[in-house]
């Protein structure tokens, strides 16, 4: 199993169960712990997770619900019946869809994390206004922040440039998951949002999301080595 203090979770961005596993086989559970997105997940279903779990992995399952609050209680509820250490939600939903999900799980008391997402990594501020929102990202994130805070989720996912106002503003036990980490040698992609891990951590990100860094590499431990040693872990 992971070492409880790892914020590291690499994204297991495949098309299909072959590929993720084959990728899962050259990582190690002690030092990481892995995302499932809605390709992967919509294409190979449930089982993935039971492959994940059957090689000592704890699992974000990172599928966005956003519906009716009945249906997303449903839906997280069927996430933590499979065992996933964290599943997520559209913060986007609002206070009675979070609080939904949130009493489901403690009336059958579950224990995966749920966290709320707030405004996307690769949207900017024209982006939002394109949508109505007629304000920064970080307004945004921390309006939602503070709602998802108040509808009892444990966390959200965030910008690791929008980090240290949410510790500032929620605390430093409320999690702050962060997508769009690129150790220093690494390309941006397609992330508009990105810092260093070093940095993301140092800016009140608790946990990482880690993607083609590691899963492109020529060595995928040693580059997570390398992650590892920049963080200081």
């Amino acid at each position: 199993m992971p070492r409880p203090d790892t914020p590291l979770i690499i994204a297991l961005d495949y098309p299909d169960l072959d590929q993720a596993l084959t990728m899962a086989d050259r990582l190690d559970p002690a030092h990481c712990r892995v995302k499932v997105g809605k390709e992967l997940f919509t294409r190979s279903g449930p089982q993935i997770l039971e492959a994940l779990h059957a090689r000592g992995f704890e699992v974000f399952l990172d599928l966005k619900f956003h519906d009716i609050p009945n249906t997303v209680a449903g839906a997280v509820e069927a996430a933590a019946d499979h065992g996933v250490w964290m599943v997520n939600v559209h913060a986007g939903g609002g206070r009675r869809m979070m609080e939904a999900a949130r009493e489901r799980l403690e009336k059958r008391r579950l224990p995966t994390h749920l966290i709320a997402v707030t405004v996307l990594t690769s949207m900017a501020r024209e982006d939002l206004a394109e949508i109505g929102v007629d304000d920064d990202p970080l307004s945004q994130v921390e309006r939602l922040a503070a709602l998802s805070q108040r509808s009892g989720m444990d966390g959200v996912v965030c910008s690791a440039q929008e980090a240290t106002a949410l510790r500032a503003l929620c605390g430093d036990t409320f999690l702050k998951v962060t997508p769009g980490i690129r150790p220093s040698a690494s390309k941006g992609d397609d992330q508009r949002r990105t810092l260093t891990p070093a940095r993301a951590l140092a800016a009140g990100s608790t946990h990482l999301v880690i993607g083609r860094p590691v899963t492109q590499a020529s060595n995928p431990m040693a580059a997570l080595a390398d992650i590892e040693q920049e963080i200081g872990r």
